[in-house]
């Protein structure tokens, strides 16, 4: 069944069952509203024979009653406990009888009275002036009562079937609103699941489907830069791998087809390792991000001294920064301790700050901050900066510049520290020449010791 076909049978399936508890409840309240209400008129009766009961001329006061009650109809009682007997009455005689009989023990207090199989509403009250044994009972069948009941509640049934009516009516209307963007997201969906990204169109909606809607529009922006991302990296990597393996192979031939002899010979095998050695270097950093992207094991966290990290990767590229004349500088700061992996983060840094080391005309500044428990590192060089077409596509695998070697050292220096929980970016330098190159890591604690 269709989620609006659902919604319109729940929607209707719980106002059918509100709106029949409501009538049940006000179907059984209604009767005693109208016996409440008969009593009152009853009690009005009530005072009104009684008071002409007061009349002092005895005839003219029996002539009276009997008026009063024959031309209104009044189904009473009148009857004398003392004696027994049954003064005057318009009900059946047996009933009469069989009330007065059992007034005292059954029936003073309550306000339905039964005989012969009829119920009516009673209102009892003493009828001669001090004097509790005569006793004036005014009546009501309860059938009429019941009549008045059941009109009401057949007008209560119509009111509830169009209440029915109105509710699915706004049901389908508000359902139909919910579920015509859902559709329609559902058709995007089917876009995205056939790789057709450009296609995808937004979809008016509004609330948590808006918000769905956009993390769907997200989700096929990200596939598609992911495909095209992936697509771009096999072909670089079938380049940068064809290349040492042309050479490789091109002066493999040569020597065992005696093409290169002595010296000859002897450079094309020093080419060879050379090239082998590249050729292993891609594949193992290729391996290492493979392996940042998925496996646990390669990265192994424990508590660490981010600023002994960066001390050390500076004294690892000194040797690289004398040979370029290039002056390393660094700033103090505090001791600042996260949970990251010790190797991988050293690794990410050296990467950093080689690559400016390769690019510095004759100085990098490593400058440290912390603010909020984030440690941010900024590398600086003054070389001649990242050309603007290379800056947003920098971080990618086998994007390099005039001096990379690989193009996978950003890529994976990225990788490393987006799995320390920080963040890298790259930009040129507002100041002066040269580029910027901003670590932040977060102090994450130890989950072992929370």
């Amino acid at each position: 069944m269709k989620l609006q076909y659902q919604l319109n049978a729940a929607f209707a399936a719980l106002i059918l069952i509100v709106m029949s508890i409501t009538a049940f409840y006000t179907y059984s309240l209604i009767m005693d509203m109208l016996i409440q209400d008969e009593r009152v008129q009853l009690q009005e009766r009530a005072v009104l024979l009684n008071r002409i009961s007061q009349e002092q001329d005895a005839s003219v006061r029996l002539s009276q009653l009997s008026d009063l009650v024959q031309n209104q109809n009044y189904p009473l009682l009148l009857f004398d406990l003392s004696q027994e007997e049954v003064l005057f009455s318009s009900l059946p005689a047996e009933t009469a009888v069989d009330w007065m009989n059992r007034f005292e023990d059954e029936l003073a207090s309550e306000e339905v009275w039964e005989s012969n199989g009829e119920s009516y509403v009673v209102y009892p009250i003493s009828f001669a002036p001090n004097s509790s044994q005569r006793i004036l009972v005014m009546a009501t069948p309860l059938d009429d009562l019941q009549i008045v009941q059941n009109a009401f509640a057949q007008r209560m049934i119509r009111v509830i079937v169009i209440g029915l009516l109105l509710a699915l009516a706004v049901s389908y209307f508000m359902t139909n609103r919910l579920v015509t963007p859902l559709s329609r997201l559902k058709q995007e969906v089917k876009k995205i699941e056939k790789r057709k990204f450009s296609e995808v169109q937004p979809v008016k909606s509004s609330g948590e489907i808006k918000d769905v809607e956009q993390s769907v529009r997200h989700m096929a922006e990200e596939l598609e830069r992911y495909i095209n991302t992936q697509k771009q990296f096999f072909q670089n990597a079938s380049h940068e791998l064809k290349t040492p393996l042309m050479s490789i192979q091109g002066y493999a031939e040569g020597i065992r087809d005696g093409i290169f002899e002595g010296k000859d010979a002897e450079r094309g095998l020093n080419v060879m390792v050379s090239e082998a050695e590249r050729l292993k270097k891609i594949v193992n950093e290729m391996i290492l991000l493979a392996k940042l992207d998925s496996s646990e094991d390669v990265y192994q966290p424990s508590e660490v001294n981010l600023a002994e990290l960066t001390d050390q990767a500076k004294d690892r590229l000194y040797p690289l920064a004398n040979e370029k004349g290039v002056v390393l500088h660094s700033s103090s700061y505090h001791k600042f301790t996260s949970y990251v992996d010790p190797e991988r983060v050293l690794q990410a840094l050296i990467n950093i700050i080689g690559n400016a080391v390769r690019h510095a005309e004759t100085r990098v500044d490593i400058i440290s901050n912390i603010s909020k428990d984030v440690l941010s590192i900024k590398v600086i060089d003054d070389g001649s900066g990242i050309p603007e077409d290379l800056l947003p596509q920098l971080f990618q695998r086998f994007i390099k510049g005039k001096e990379g070697e690989t193009g996978l050292g950003l890529a994976i220096s990225r990788a490393i520290i987006e799995r320390s929980g920080g963040s890298i970016r790259a930009s040129n330098n507002e100041d002066g020449p040269g580029a910027v190159f901003e670590i932040r890591i977060p102090k994450r604690p130890n989950p072992d010791l929370s």
